[in-house]
């Protein structure tokens, strides 16, 4: 059986998750639950839009909560064990600058971080944060892009 991936999250974020579940599984499900009721009692299923929209949204309701309770059982609060200071980690801030000069301060993390960032977001398993990781200020790293070719780019500055 393959290792499960870990998922880490700082507590803000794994506290958000967790109340948006609880939302989802207590209000949400509920409320659902009561348009689906009132639809089926207006009569024919086949010809009522309200019926399967409200199904739709139960659909779409159960895989979040599906996906919010597997990502919350394998979320790991914090930073790996094996972090090394001033190097590039979940949840460093790193600057990089593009051939040209052009430079993006980014959070390296996972999606679900960015509610608590006005910061781009690279995930740590992207091409782009595999080459990070590790990696200290002034290294050159380079990654492949999604049309076959490779870019190289500079790490300006890490925060941890």
């Amino acid at each position: 059986m393959s290792e499960q991936k870990v998922t880490w999250l700082t507590q803000d974020a794994y506290d958000r998750l967790a109340e948006e579940l609880t939302e989802r599984e207590e209000v949400t499900r509920a409320e659902i639950t009561r348009t689906i009721e009132l639809a089926r009692e207006e009569g024919d299923l086949k010809e009522n839009g309200g019926y399967h929209a409200a199904k739709e949204d139960q659909g779409r309701n159960e895989a979040r909560i599906r996906e919010l309770k597997h990502l919350l059982e394998h979320a790991r609060v914090g930073r790996p064990e094996d972090t090394v200071e001033g190097a590039v980690s979940h949840g460093s801030t790193v600057t990089i600058e593009f051939p040209g000069g052009d430079r993006e301060a980014m959070l390296v993390a996972s999606r679900e971080e960015k509610e608590h960032t006005d910061l781009e977001i690279c995930s740590p398993d992207s091409p782009l944060g595999r080459a990070l990781l590790g990696k200290h200020a002034g290294a050159e790293v380079s990654y492949d892009l999604p049309n076959g070719r490779t870019m190289k780019v500079k790490i300006v500055e890490v925060h941890d």
